[in-house]
Order: structure tokens, then sequence, then C-alpha cells
């Protein structure tokens, strides 16, 4: 049966409009993520800030008023890290999803061409095997750079990911690190 049979065509179109849908449910999950994360987090900083506050108007002296401030400062550092850390794992779901969409799509449309090649082949007329082995080979040519392509750019598209997540962690230890020493020396 051909893949341009009208039953195909239709079935192809609703396996795309699905996978469409799929993809955009689950960016709208993330998105809800994303919304229910800064809910949190804003609620999480308001309850902060009031016990700041509290804690604020019972200090004594300037001694205690430091120690407090570099408190604050070095929790702060620590949500800020937890914060971003939570961002980038929602965000890598997301793109794990369509990662591995982009795959399938990318499977397909190749098993699909080499369905179509091997028609034209059984139904090629004698003597044509010179000009189906020459589509064969192009098949495969273009294959074969597609799928270097995508390798490229999934290898590419991960060394961002993992010096996004390196630079992340090291900007949160930095901060911290940075705020220790005040607490440190607030403290003598």
């Amino acid at each position: 049966m051909s893949s341009l049979a009208p039953e195909n065509l239709i079935a192809s179109q609703k396996a795309g409009l699905d996978a469409s849908f799929g993809l955009a449910s689950r960016a709208f999950e993330g998105f809800e993520k994303l919304v229910d994360l800064n809910t949190r987090t804003l609620h999480a900083a308001l309850a902060e800030q009031q016990d700041f506050i509290a804690k604020f108007y019972s200090v004594r002296d300037a001694k205690d008023l430091f120690s407090l401030q570099n408190q604050r400062a070095q929790l702060g550092a620590q949500r800020i890290q937890a914060y971003w850390q939570e961002v980038f794992e929602i965000a890598s779901d997301v793109r794990g999803v369509y990662v591995e969409a982009a795959q399938e799509q990318l499977e397909k449309s190749q098993r699909n061409a080499q369905a179509l090649v091997d028609s034209i082949a059984s139904h090629a007329p004698a003597g044509s095997e010179v000009v189906v082995n020459a589509w064969k080979s192009a098949i495969d040519a273009a294959t074969e750079s597609a799928n270097t392509a995508y390798e490229a750019a999934r290898k590419a598209a991960q060394q961002v990911v993992e010096a996004a997540q390196n630079d992340a962690g090291s900007a949160g230890q930095a901060t911290v690190l940075v705020v220790s020493p005040r607490t440190a020396s607030s403290k003598k």
C-alpha cells in the first residue's frame, strides 16, 4: 500500500496532531510547575521577611545586627541557588520530552524514506537497477548526514546544559563562600 493513500495521510496527520498536542501539554505542565515554584518562593520570601523584621526589632547591639544581616544573606544565597536548581530541573524535564519527540520523528522520517525507496525498487522496471542503487545511496547518505547532524546538535545542547548547571552550582557556592567569611568575622 502506498504511503500516499488517503488512509495513511489521515493517520499521519492524526498522529502529528496528537504529538503536537502532547508536546504542548507537556510545555504547559512545565509552565504550571514554574508558576507553582514562583508562588511558593514568594510565599516563603514573605514569611522570611516577616521573621527577619521581628528579629531585627529584637536586636540590642551592632554585633547582633551584623550577624543577623550576614545570616540572612547566606540563607538568601542558598535559597537563590535552590530556586534556580529547581527551575533548571523543570526546564530539563520539558527539554527531555522535546528531544525524545525529535528523535522519534527523525527515526520515523528515515523509516518512511527507506520504505519509499524499497517500494520504488520493487516496482522499478527491469534494467533500472543503476538508478535504484543511486537512489538508495542518496537516501543512505542523507540518513547518515541527518544522524550525524542530529547527534552533533544533541551533544552541543547537552554541553550547554552541563555548562549552565556547573555555572549555577559554582555561582551558588561562590556566593555562600563570600557571605560565610563575613559571618565568621562578625562573630569575633
